[in-house]
């Protein structure tokens, strides 16, 4: 195949036909760093970032909270019969089982079947977060110990997770850790929730709590997912201390 070469009369001729316009000059294209290809190390900062932020916060909330956790330990003594841990196994970041810890808010061999078919018809559509006053707990649940209900109120019966946090199987702000059985029954888009690993508190904790539907709870645990950053994590310890005072949205 021959080769064209472009020689001076080419060049005054393409000149003549295009108006004696000339090439424009390149022109340097400057990559946003919020578009750019996260790297692996950029990844590796951010996680260390996030786990620093969680074992501080761990530490100080149980070195704050522990006068707080002794007088609901003797609470629930008293209220009630049964240990004073509660102790059930989730699903974790991967989709990896690990054993929650929360201080026992139910009588000891309650039965969980109304409330599993509520989160299960959720799940369905059948039901909204507009009905009874948001549906995602059950209203009156009676498994529910008279301690319990003002641990409750103030999510103190999820100071033992701090532990967990310590444990590296949870982060303060994260997706809600999940049970098996409603791991096995989400939709394929919501187990996004899974890329990071569950938390104390998220964004359904500061959009409405225990009001939501389950739904509603997903889509926000798969919006964190992906706007996930160490700016976001601070508006959402702050706002979440916020919503403890007031006892918004608790069941």
């Amino acid at each position: 195949m021959k080769i064209a070469s472009f020689t001076p009369r080419h060049r005054q001729r393409i000149r003549a036909q295009t108006g004696g316009a000339h090439r424009p000059a390149r022109r340097s294209v400057t990559v946003n760093p919020a578009s750019a290809p996260v790297t692996g190390s950029d990844r590796s900062a951010r996680l260390r970032r996030h786990r620093v932020l969680d074992v501080l916060v761990a530490v100080c909330g149980l070195a704050l909270s522990s006068p707080v956790l002794a007088v609901a330990a003797v609470a629930i003594r008293v209220t009630s019969p049964g240990p004073l841990l509660f102790r059930q196994e989730r699903v974790g970041r991967q989709g990896r089982p690990f054993t929650v810890l929360k201080l026992r808010t139910m009588y000891v061999g309650g039965d969980d079947r109304a409330h599993r078919e509520l989160c299960l018809r959720q799940l369905e559509g059948a039901e909204d977060a507009g009905a009874a006053d948001g549906i995602y707990k059950l209203d009156r649940d009676a498994r529910i110990t008279p301690a319990g209900r003002w641990l409750r109120r103030f999510s103190i019966d999820e100071l033992p997770q701090l532990v967990n946090v310590l444990r590296g199987e949870m982060a303060i702000v994260g997706p809600r850790p999940m049970l098996a059985w409603e791991w096995d029954v989400i939709a394929e888009r919501h187990r996004r929730r899974a890329a990071v690993a569950p938390g104390l508190t998220g964004l359904w904790q500061v959009s409405g709590r225990n009001r939501l539907s389950m739904l509603q709870m997903l889509d926000l645990d798969v919006e964190y997912v992906e706007r996930r950053n160490l700016m976001l994590d601070l508006w959402i310890i702050l706002r979440t201390a916020l919503v403890l005072v007031r006892g918004d949205g608790a069941r």
